[in-house]
Parts: structure tokens; sequence; C-alpha cells
């Protein structure tokens, strides 16, 4: 079905059967998986699928499997309404809705499961979170059969293990990651800022901050990496934020590094009032 000049499958067989048709044309396809409440960092996914795609799918599914019984998926914004017309603004061809039913039919009893990158950070602090992305990016792949899949590298532990994913699996996708968009205050985009009040969001940039201070200190001493880690630490925790982790990582396979010897990610995890916040920047020595 088509709601304005934008088309929608809300099953696997609508979408296969649009897909179909642009294959007939040889036209390359790009899919950019999404669980809604859009904003810019979600469009500049569509927007660089549109520059090396001649067709645009995003899906739109809050998915329950990668959320913890304690976590925020009744909560999770929704409004299909608004981000219809936002992928539509930025170019996408085709939004597929699939119900959960949809996604996970009666029986359903298959999990993907990736070791190494899925392991520490988060997936020490959210246990089965990467099992329930891992599988529904694996079903979203074969489902568009896209030629490429765009991934925001705010989510960086995220789109590490999706990599990897389609390389074990021999998924024949090339997995595209866009950088992080941020407000001019520095703060990454986030779905889950709404959950914000003012005077968090007015603390929430110091995140962006010490994960820079943190940054340029590592690149000047690259040995110092235990006591950079701390201050930073301590400057969140001073700032109001609970953290989970500020950790420094390999670029190329998330491990863990206890001295600057080559790119790496400098990953952190912080919890303002009952928002839980992400964001990443990379490191490289001088």
């Amino acid at each position: 079905m088509a709601t304005g000049d934008i088309e929608v499958a809300r099953s696997v067989s609508a979408l296969r059967q649009a897909v179909a048709s642009w294959r007939a044309r040889r036209e390359r396809v790009g899919l950019v998986p999404t669980m809604g409440a859009i904003h810019d960092g979600h469009l500049a996914l569509v927007r660089a699928a549109r520059g090396g795609c001649e067709r645009v799918v995003a899906s739109l599914f809050v998915n329950p499997t990668q959320f913890a019984p304690t976590e925020d998926f009744a909560a999770y914004p929704r409004n299909e309404t608004a981000d219809l017309a936002a992928f539509q603004r930025a170019g996408a061809d085709l939004v597929f809705i699939p119900t959960v039913a949809e996604m996970y039919p009666p029986g359903f009893a298959t999990s993907v499961l990736v070791g190494g990158v899925s392991e520490g950070l988060d997936g020490a602090f959210r246990p089965g979170h990467f099992t329930g992305v891992a599988t529904v990016v694996a079903k979203l792949l074969l489902q568009s059969l896209s030629d490429a899949a765009y991934f925001g590298e705010k989510d960086y532990q995220q789109l590490m293990v999706v990599r990897r994913l389609v390389r074990d699996l021999d998924i024949p996708v090339r997995i595209e990651g866009v950088a992080t968009v941020r407000e001019p205050d520095g703060l990454a985009l986030s779905s889950r800022n709404a959950y914000l009040s003012s005077a968090e969001r007015r603390i929430a940039p110091l995140l962006y901050r010490v994960l820079c201070d943190s940054a340029a200190a590592l690149a000047q001493d690259p040995d110092a990496v235990s006591g950079t880690l701390e201050r930073g630490i301590a400057a969140l925790q001073a700032g109001g934020f609970v953290v989970d982790y500020l950790e420094l990582r390999g670029a190329s396979d998330l491990a863990p590094m206890l001295l600057l010897a080559g790119p790496a990610r400098l990953l952190a995890a912080v919890h303002l009032g009952r928002t839980r916040l992400i964001d990443n920047i990379a490191v490289a020595p001088i």
C-alpha cells in the first residue's frame, strides 16, 4: 500500500514483491533498520543509502527481543505517522512496518548469537540484548535482500556485531557505518533523549565533552589509559551521571586496550535520571 508518496509494506511477502520489481530493473537496494522515533540521525542513514543505492527501504519495528524485562519496551516512543513523513522527506522509497507476529510467528525458536564483539560493554550491562539485535538484523537482511545496510556509529558495538554477523554467515550485503549526528552542544541524537527533563538536557552534553577531553589526553599520553579513564569517570559522576562504563577498545575488534597502540574507540554508557545514554568517539595516538 502507499501512504502519500511513500510505499508501506507490512508483510515480508509485500516487501519482497517490491524489492523483486526493483531487482528486475537492476536497481540497487539500501536498507535502513530503525525502531522509529525518527530523528536527524536516522535521516542521515537514509540520505547515505540514497547516495549509494537507487532504492531505499527503511524498516520501522520496535524489536521486543532486544529489551530486557526491566527496560523500556512498552514506553519506547512510537509515532508511525510522523516517522513516515520524515522518511518520505529524506527520500526513502518504502517503509517496512511488520507486526511482532509477522517477525516472530507462533513457534519461532531461532536466535543468532554473535560472540567476541558482543561481549563486555553493553553486552555485559544488557544481557541478551545483542542476541535480539543480531536475530532481528539477520531477518531484516534476508527479508529485504538488500545490497547495503546502513547503521549509525553512535551504536558502535552494535555496528561491530552486525559486521561480524554478516562476515561469519556469508550474508551478501555491505554494511556501512554512518557518522554520529549531534546537537550543536555535542549531545548525540537518540530517540531516548526525549526522556530527558529540561534540567537533565542541560547536563547531558557533558558526556561528549568528557569523551573529547579523555580522547585528547590519551592521544597525548598513550600509556596513561587507566588514569585517564578514572578521571573521566570521576568527571561524569561529579556531573550527575551514574556510569555503567567508560572504556577504551580496539576500533576493529573491540578488544580491551591497556595502552593506546593504534586506532581505538572510547565508549561510554551512563544514566541520567531515568535515561540511559551511550556515546563513543574515535581515538588514535598522535
